[in-house]
């Protein structure tokens, strides 16, 4: 499924950096679409990684990446994002 217009989608896996969402053209190698993806985390991902990927909606390298089968609520996945967000600006400057 696709993070950005929530279409199912057929991927094989493993998927590659290029892959982009057929309906909305979105990144699908991204931490938006990953298993792992949790905000809120440590570098909002339940793996341990060394890098922080800055942009979670773009394509990336990480090799943790396993394509998310399941979302979600998007009322539920909506407030852990407001959650995060309020947390950031917290220590923003």
């Amino acid at each position: 499924m696709c993070w950005k217009c929530k279409e199912n989608i057929k991927v094989s896996e493993p998927v590659s950096r290029s892959a982009e969402c057929p309906v909305c053209h979105a990144d699908l190698h991204s931490c938006r679409n990953c298993t792992f993806y949790s905000p809120g985390s440590h570098y909002d991902c339940h793996e341990t990684v060394d890098e922080l990927v800055k942009d979670k909606e773009k394509a990336n390298f990480c090799d943790n990446f396993k394509i998310k089968k399941e979302w979600l609520s998007s009322e539920a996945f909506s407030k852990a994002e407001k959650a995060k967000a309020s947390f950031d600006a917290m220590f923003s400057i």
